[in-house]
């Protein structure tokens, strides 16, 4: 299993702070700087047949603004395998300027027992 993820996202009107509500301004808005290093931390998750994995901690820093346009890099690093939790260090880079860092973990689960919690 590969250690670390890497993925290239634009940044969109519909990820701007303005748009999702999580500001004023036309930069890339903090929960979607985050929905990325969460789908950069789902690459490395190799679950069998009726598996998964789901978010349990986000931890981060949204460290500088990144324009309409701006290409963000976003990496993902699994520190720990503990049991059935993963660990990961994340961070997103706007050229070689680190935007935003912090720790995720995720949860191996059974789908269908998972689901049936819904009612």
């Amino acid at each position: 299993m590969e250690t670390f993820a890497v993925i290239y996202r634009t940044v969109t009107e519909e990820g701007l702070a303005k748009n999702m509500k999580s500001g004023s301004l036309d930069v890339l808005a903090t929960p979607q700087m985050i929905a990325w290093m969460e789908e950069a931390s789902c690459l490395l998750n190799s679950c069998g047949e009726g598996m998964s994995t789901v978010g349990i901690l986000m931890n981060a820093t949204h460290d500088a603004p990144s324009p309409l346009g701006a290409r963000i890099r976003v990496v993902s690093r699994l520190v720990e395998k503990k049991g059935k939790i993963s660990t990961f260090e994340v961070s997103a880079w706007m050229d070689d300027k680190k935007i935003g860092a912090g720790t995720h973990k995720r949860a191996d689960i059974n789908v269908e027992k998972f689901m049936s919690r819904l009612g």
